[in-house]
């Protein structure tokens, strides 16, 4: 089976592409990440899924226009809905490309994440499938969280501290918001 597997990063690849293969699945990786920021974290995620795509034999394909504008226009003024934005804008790409390169699936390395919302990427992925006539290989990549760190670790990988967006930038690095957030949210 030919799988079009959407890649956040080269850690989170590690696990998803590892067990595919195994299953003997012909996987191609597809870097597609326009919500990532600043410009220069995107430039590293990608530079170190292009290093793990050398050693690992991982086909990828990649998207290198950086579209930080047109991310922040269909998300400014929605932010309490910017994952389930997030992940329709890369996941339809993803599947988009999977037609119309004539892919048997596609699937993506977020349901490898603990912090991702996985049963909301689930289901934005079913519809999609049925939308645009791909079949959506599920698997619960969590269960292969440790692997791929450990990994990751061993290959010397650069490893993000926050999901990519401005958003979770400010959530994970600004305490004062934090804070307030958690006084919001008790």
């Amino acid at each position: 089976m030919k799988v079009l597997l959407h890649v956040c990063c080269g850690p989170c690849s590690i696990y998803p592409f590892t067990r595919l293969k195994e299953e003997g699945a012909d996987v191609t990786g597809y870097f597609y990440n326009p919500n990532i920021h600043p410009y220069q974290e995107f430039k590293r995620r990608l530079s170190t899924l292009e290093q793990f795509s050398q050693n690992s034999q991982l086909a990828i394909h990649v998207e290198k226009q950086y579209g930080l504008r047109e991310f922040v226009q269909k998300v400014a003024f929605h932010e309490d809905e910017r994952c389930r934005i997030c992940y329709r804008i890369r996941l339809e790409k993803t599947v988009a490309v999977a037609k119309e390169r004539g892919f048997d699936a596609f699937s993506s390395t977020l349901l490898y994440s603990k912090y991702q919302q996985h049963s909301l990427l689930s289901t934005i992925c079913r519809n999609l499938s049925i939308e645009y006539g791909v079949k959506f290989l599920y698997r619960d990549f969590r269960e292969g969280w440790q692997f791929g760190i450990d990994k990751a670790i061993e290959l010397s990988m650069y490893r993000q501290p926050y999901c990519g967006c401005i958003y979770s930038e400010q959530e994970r690095y600004d305490k004062s918001f934090r804070k307030a957030m958690s006084k919001k949210n008790p």
